[in-house]
C-alpha cells in the first residue's frame, strides 16, 4: 500500500505540462509549466524524500483536524529552506501533500512514515522530528493531540525517547499542557 501512495504522489509531482487550459491566461500557464518541469527534473529519490517529508509533516498538522494557514505557511517554509524547492516548488509540493494527507491521511500514515525511515539517516529523521514540532508551535500554541502525533511518529520513525526530550525542550512555551 504503501509503495501505491508514493506511485500516486510522485504522479502528482509529475504532472501533466501539455497544452490543456481553458482557464489559466498564457503566462499561468507559462510559469505552472515552468515549475512543473523542474519538478519534473528531480532526482527520483529526491522527490520520494520530499514527497515523503511534506505528507508528515501534514500529518503533524493534520492530527486536530484542521490545517491551519499558519501551519501551510511553516510547512512550505521548510520545504524551502530545507528541501531547497523554489517558493512556486514548495506551494506546489505542500499542497499535493495536504491533499494526500486529507485523502489518505488515515490509512498511509505509517506506512510512509515507515519508508521515511528505512530511506533516511538517523540525522534526517531527527531533523524531520524538529521541523513537526516547528510545524504544531506555527500557530504558538503545540496542542496534546499535536505532541502526541510527533512522539507516535517519533516511535515510528525508531528515534529514542531522549531525541523526542530534546526536540520538545526546543518549544516548552508553546505547549499547551504546560501553559
Amino acid at each position: 500500500m504503501g509503495k501505491k501512495f508514493f506511485e500516486h504522489f510522485l504522479g502528482k509531482l509529475r504532472l501533466s505540462t501539455g497544452e490543456d487550459s481553458t482557464s489559466l491566461k498564457r503566462e499561468q500557464v507559462d510559469s505552472l509549466r515552468e515549475i512543473l518541469n523542474e519538478i519534473n527534473n528531480l532526482p527520483p529519490e529526491q522527490a520520494r524524500y520530499l514527497a515523503a517529508f511534506a505528507f508528515i509533516l501534514f500529518r503533524v498538522a493534520n492530527a486536530d483536524a484542521y490545517i491551519s494557514d499558519d501551519e501551510t505557511h511553516e510547512i512550505e517554509n521548510i520545504l524551502q529552506n530545507w528541501g531547497r524547492l523554489s517558493e512556486s516548488q514548495a506551494l506546489l509540493v505542500s499542497q499535493i501533500a495536504k491533499s494526500q494527507n486529507i485523502l489518505f491521511g488515515g490509512t498511509e500514515n505509517f506506512l510512509v512514515t515507515r519508508e521515511f525511515k528505512d530511506t533516511t539517516t538517523p540525522e534526517q529523521r531527527i531533523h524531520l522530528l524538529n521541523c513537526l514540532f516547528a510545524v504544531a508551535a506555527s500557530d504558538d500554541s503545540i496542542s496534546s493531540i499535536e505532541s502526541d502525533t510527533i512522539r507516535i511518529i517519533s516511535k515510528e520513525l525508531g528515534l529514542e525517547h531522549q531525541d523526542f526530550i530534546q526536540a520538545r525542550q526546543k518549544f516548552l512555551d508553546k505547549l499547551e499542557a504546560l501553559k
